[in-house]
């Protein structure tokens, strides 16, 4: 498939690192202007301004800011925000592009020895709400607001956690089979509105929030042996990968869990 340039606004959930990061510089070379939504603090915050100059430097526009993007207020200021940014550039049009990559959650096993050590309700609950649950609201809010419109594109970034199991990771495997749920009661609902829906599932790629996982050391390197490829997934081909799906005849795919792997899925 050819790629063309692409135009209009990009938001990003997430957009500060990892399939966020990567998927803002790729839509912004290949011309859409980006709205970041990121929750940094100020030892991370210098990669933050990194992105926004490369961004600016490809002749873009861009708007990161710097909240909780699960917290139903600050999303409300944030949407006021990217409207008054969107009224003034009218001939820009609304947001064409929202992909949500939250990766905040309770890395706690369900049973534990010490029942002090395994997850509460609580954790359970914030975990699924920020990874899950905030991808309705915001499209609720970007479609009643008529922000996006015929033509947008949703994406959410799920991951095998959402089928399968690793110690510690319950939590988060259970947001994923959620996102990925609601992303395909999304697709029914705004397909009359000729917006699509789409999960994307990655292959085990080295982000901070990889990172965070205990035993993440030996996820990498299981993947490394299963890929076909024989070698794990970057940010890159996630966010080439985006870019391809954002095109104009990209148009009849929706509520679909699209593997962005190199293979390293159906290897078991």
């Amino acid at each position: 498939m050819v790629s063309n340039p692409l135009s209009g606004w990009a938001l990003v959930l997430g957009a500060s690192s990892g399939f966020g990061e990567a998927t803002s510089l790729a839509l912004a070379r290949a011309g859409m202007h980006i709205f970041g939504v990121h929750m940094d603090r100020k030892a991370t915050l210098a990669n933050v301004e990194r992105i926004v100059g490369e961004i600016r430097g490809m002749g873009r526009e861009t708007h990161f800011l710097n909240i909780n993007a699960a917290d139903e207020e600050k999303r409300r200021e944030a949407l006021n925000q990217m409207e008054k940014v969107l009224k003034e550039r009218g001939k820009e049009g609304g947001v064409k592009v929202l992909l949500h990559s939250l990766a905040f959650g309770t890395l706690k096993p369900f049973v534990a020895a010490n029942p002090a050590g395994a997850i509460n309700k609580v954790q359970m609950d914030m975990t699924v709400d920020v990874m899950a649950h905030s991808l309705v609201y915001w499209v609720q809010d970007l479609v009643s607001r008529g922000l996006m419109r015929e033509g947008g594109r949703v994406f959410a970034m799920t991951s095998s956690g959402g089928h399968r199991v690793w110690h510690t990771y319950g939590a988060v495997s259970a947001a994923k089979a959620v996102l990925e749920s609601h992303v395909r009661q999304l697709a029914l609902e705004l397909a009359p509105m000729g917006i699509t829906v789409n999960a994307v599932r990655a292959g085990v790629t080295d982000t901070p929030a990889l990172r965070k996982i205990p035993g993440h050391e030996k996820m990498i390197e299981g993947a490394q042996e299963r890929n076909p490829f024989h070698r794990i997934t970057t940010p890159a081909d996630v966010a080439a990968a985006m870019v391809g799906l954002c095109q104009p005849g990209v148009y009849w795919v929706t509520g679909n869990v699209i593997g962005v792997d190199g293979g390293e899925d159906i290897v078991g």
